[in-house]
C-alpha cells in the first residue's frame, strides 16, 4: 500500500508555505494559469473557451480563467490538508487524475508545468524557503497523477 513520506515537520512547513499563497487563491490561481498559457501557449488548446484570448490582460479579466485558477488551487488545497493521510490524499488525487486522463485528455506534463509555476510564484512572493518547503508536495502530486495516468493506460 502507498504511504506518504512526509515527516510531521515537513507537513507543517508545507502547509505554512501553502497557506501564504492560498489566502489569495483566485488571484494567485489566475496568475499561475495566465503564466502557463502565455509561456506554454499549447496548453490553451485544452480550453476551448480560452483559445481566443491572446493577451495576458484579457485572460486575467476572464471569469472562466479566474474560476479555473481557483478550482486548481482548491484541489491542491484538498491534497495539502491530507499530506498526513495517504488514503485521503489518494481520495483527492485519483478521481482528479482519472478525469483529466480519460475525459479531458490533458497531457500529464501540464501538471508539472503548473506545479513549477506555483513554486516560482511562491519564491517570488515569499522567498526560497517557502518554495523549498513546498517542492516535495508538488513532486508527490505529480508522481501520483502520473501513476493514475499509467493505470488508465495513457
Amino acid at each position: 500500500p502507498f504511504t506518504m513520506s512526509f515527516s510531521e515537520a515537513e507537513v507543517q512547513s508545507a502547509r505554512g508555505a501553502w497557506e501564504k499563497i492560498y489566502v489569495d487563491a483566485e488571484d494567485n490561481g489566475t496568475t499561475v494559469l495566465v503564466r502557463m498559457f502565455t509561456e506554454h501557449p499549447d496548453t490553451k488548446s485544452y480550453f476551448a473557451h480560452f483559445k481566443g484570448m491572446d493577451s495576458a490582460e484579457e485572460m486575467k479579466q476572464s471569469d472562466q480563467v479566474r474560476g479555473h485558477g481557483k478550482r486548481v488551487f482548491t484541489a491542491i488545497n484538498d491534497m495539502v490538508q491530507h499530506l498526513d493521510n495517504s488514503e485521503a490524499f489518494l481520495g483527492v488525487v485519483n478521481p482528479l487524475g482519472k478525469k483529466h486522463a480519460t475525459q479531458l485528455k490533458i497531457d500529464p506534463k501540464n501538471f508539472r508545468i503548473i506545479c513549477d509555476i506555483i513554486l516560482q510564484l511562491m519564491e517570488e512572493k515569499f522567498g526560497g524557503d517557502c518554495k523549498a518547503s513546498f517542492e516535495k508536495v508538488t513532486n508527490e502530486i505529480c508522481a501520483h497523477l502520473n501513476n493514475v495516468y499509467k493505470e488508465v493506460g495513457w
